[in-house]
C-alpha cells in the first residue's frame, strides 16, 4: 500500500479492547503505544498520515518530515498541533468534536454525587467495621446534600454543557448558563442565560464546560471565587488551566468552596506536588471522563471516517 499511517500514542484510546482494523484497511499501519519527543521524527519517517492524541507536533516536526499530508488528532482539543505551521506546509489537521458528550456529562454527575454523598468513603468505613460496631442503625461522616431545588451554574453551554444541563434539570435543579453564544431554544422555566457575575453569586454548584482560550485561562481565581456563594461545589471536567489551582486550594481550606471535583489538572500527569491533589476537600481523577469504551469506540469510528474522507478528496472535521 502507498499510504503509510503512523499512530504515535494509541494506548489511551485503545489499551486492547478496541480494534485498529479501520485504519489498517486504509493503508500500511504502524501503531505505537507511546512516543517521546525525541522519537517523533524517526517514528514518522516517510509516513504521509500521522495520528496523535497528546504527542506534540510542531513546526520542527513538519519541516523534518515533508511527507506528512494529514494529521488526525484523537481528541476534541487540538492544541498539541501547531495548526498554523501545518497549514503553511499544506497539511490537513482534523479532530474529533462530538464523541464524548454523553460520557462527560454523565461523569460530571458521578463527581457531583460523590461530593453530595461520599459513597466511596462511607463504603470504606463499613468495610473497616464501623457499621458493625455502630450504636445506631446508620451513620454518616459528612454533610449529605440533596440536589433538588439547588441551582447549577454551567459555564459554557455547548454540547457537553447542554447535556449536563438536561441531567441537572432531571434532578430537579435550576440551571444558570453563561455562554458567549446563546441558543434561545435551550431556555425554559428551569434554564436561563445570565451574565457571569450572577452565575457565580447565585449557583450552589458550578460546572466548567468552556474551551481553554486566552480569555478563559485562569477563569476560576481568587477574584471570581470571592464572588461565589460560600459553600459552593465546583466541578471541572473541561481543561485544567481554567482554574488557578493555588487560589482554589486556599478557598477549599477556608471553606468558601465546600468541595471541588476535577478530572483535569494544569499539568497532566502531575509530576510534582499538586495543591489540589493534596487538598482534603478536592476529588481528583486522572482525566477519565471521556474514557468509557462506548465513547472511545465512537472516537475511533470518527477518526477513521475523517481519514477516509481525506483520502477520498473530501474534508470532514478539519480544524
Amino acid at each position: 500500500m502507498d499510504t503509510k499511517i503512523v499512530v504515535l500514542d494509541g494506548y489511551t484510546l485503545n489499551p486492547g479492547d478496541l480494534s485498529w482494523d479501520g485504519f489498517a484497511k486504509l493503508g500500511d499501519l504502524i501503531v505505537h503505544e507511546r512516543t517521546s519527543g525525541e522519537d517523533v521524527v524517526d517514528r514518522i519517517g516517510n509516513a504521509s498520515i500521522v495520528i496523535t492524541n497528546k504527542t506534540p507536533l510542531g513546526k520542527d516536526v513538519f519541516e523534518a518530515c515533508p511527507s506528512i499530508r494529514y494529521v488526525g488528532v484523537l481528541a476534541t482539543g487540538y492544541n498539541v498541533v501547531d495548526v498554523a505551521s501545518a497549514r503553511e506546509h499544506g497539511i490537513v489537521v482534523t479532530n474529533i468534536p462530538t464523541y464524548g458528550t454523553t460520557a462527560v456529562a454523565q461523569y460530571v454527575f458521578a463527581l457531583l454525587l460523590e461530593m453530595c454523598h461520599h459513597v466511596g468513603a462511607h463504603s470504606g468505613a463499613v468495610k473497616q467495621g464501623r457499621w458493625h460496631s455502630s450504636k445506631d442503625f446508620c451513620f454518616w461522616d459528612y454533610p449529605l446534600i440533596e440536589l433538588a431545588g439547588k441551582t447549577m451554574g454551567i459555564v459554557g453551554l455547548g454540547r457537553i454543557g447542554h447535556a449536563a444541563s438536561r441531567i441537572a434539570q432531571a434532578f430537579g435543579m435550576r440551571v444558570l448558563a453563561f455562554d458567549a453564544y446563546r441558543n434561545p431554544a435551550y431556555e425554559s422555566d428551569s434554564l436561563r442565560y445570565v451574565e457571569m457575575d450572577e452565575l457565580l453569586s447565585s449557583s450552589d454548584v458550578i460546572s466548567l464546560h468552556c474551551p481553554l482560550t486566552k480569555e478563559t485561562t485562569g477563569l476560576v481565581n481568587a477574584e471570581s471565587i470571592a464572588k461565589m456563594k460560600k459553600g459552593v461545589l465546583l466541578v471541572n471536567t473541561s481543561r485544567g488551566p481554567l482554574i488557578v489551582e493555588e487560589d482554589l486550594a486556599k478557598a477549599l481550606e477556608s471553606g468558601h468552596v465546600a468541595s471541588a471535583a476535577v478530572d483535569v489538572l494544569a499539568e497532566e500527569p502531575p509530576r510534582d506536588v499538586n495543591v489540589l491533589v493534596e487538598s482534603a476537600n478536592c476529588i481528583v481523577t486522572p482525566h477519565i471522563a471521556w474514557a468509557p469504551k462506548e465513547s472511545r469506540a465512537r472516537l475511533m469510528d470518527i477518526a477513521v471516517a475523517n481519514l477516509e474522507a481525506f483520502l477520498a478528496g473530501k474534508e470532514k472535521n478539519r480544524v
